[in-house]
């Protein structure tokens, strides 16, 4: 059951809530913001660490079988007045749900532990809007984890969250990770580094048929690496890459957004992977 209604857009809820649209608010509590019903719906499906739930009257009726799933989660409710709703949203219409998240505790070791076979790097990635659609795409395609170099964006700020549409709470998600700790934890797990480059030696789906001939195993796990459209990858990540590979451009355009490179790759790559299985 909800407690009492909140009204003032002075109360401390509000500027709790407040905190977490700064960066700084995120990394000191170590929760971030979901707003709407699709991503609340996402997070109480995947049993994310749900720290406080905010509803409007009209949302709690609208939304009902969202309310009656946190219920079940034993999630804390508490009903507020539209004007703290729009208080407390990053979004200029909310649609009158919002709730606070644990960011959860996952690192590089424990996905590495997972033995993954397919891994995104995002390195000096700043945008939020990409970076949500390219989590969206990676669980898509079936990767196991997006990890974010330390200049790259927080992937929990708000439109990062929602341009993930709930893929967030489907697939680890790490941000800060050191270039030099991703390297050799993928060297130890025997993992191929392939580098997305419009400066790539090799063309993409030519690469991936080669991979598929060679004698090695079809199934090598692998990280793919993707740099800002402005300055690609990093001098690490390039330096040690097994593979740069670019995407053929047959029309005029100059080159892809980042996120339709990486759905490229990542759906090329998912291609060859359960080709092996039919």
């Amino acid at each position: 059951m909800a407690q009492a209604e909140v009204t003032s857009r002075r109360s401390k809820a509000v500027a709790s809530v407040r905190r977490l649209h700064t960066k700084a608010g995120r990394r000191q509590s170590s929760t971030f913001l979901v707003e709407g019903p699709q991503a609340l719906r996402e997070a109480l499906a995947h049993r994310a660490d749900i720290h406080q739930v905010y509803v409007t009257a009209d949302a709690v009726t609208r939304w009902d079988k969202i309310m009656q799933a946190a219920r079940a989660a034993t999630a804390p409710i508490t009903l507020v007045s539209e004007s703290v709703m729009s208080a407390m949203a990053e979004t200029r219409s909310p649609q009158g749900l919002l709730a606070i998240c644990g960011m959860g505790a996952v690192g590089l070791k424990v996905i590495m532990a997972a033995q993954p076979q397919v891994l995104v790097a995002l390195d000096q990635v700043s945008d939020p809007g990409n970076v949500g659609t390219i989590i969206r795409t990676a669980d898509a395609a079936g990767a196991h984890g997006v990890l974010l170099t330390g200049d790259s964006v927080d992937p929990f700020n708000g439109k990062c969250v929602r341009a993930s549409a709930g893929s967030i709470f489907h697939l680890p998600v790490i941000p800060e990770v050191r270039v030099e700790d991703l390297v050799a934890a993928a060297r130890q797990q025997g993992a191929v580094i392939a580098v997305a480059s419009a400066a790539g030696e090799r063309e993409l789906f030519e690469w991936l048929d080669s991979v598929a001939l060679e004698s090695a195993p079809v199934m090598n796990p692998t990280l793919w690496v993707f740099g800002s459209e402005a300055h690609g990858v990093g001098p690490t990540f390039s330096e040690v890459a097994d593979v740069r590979v670019r995407i053929p451009i047959h029309g005029s355009a100059e080159s892809l957004n980042i996120a339709s490179a990486v759905a490229v790759c990542l759906y090329a790559d998912a291609d060859r992977r359960h080709a092996t299985l039919r």
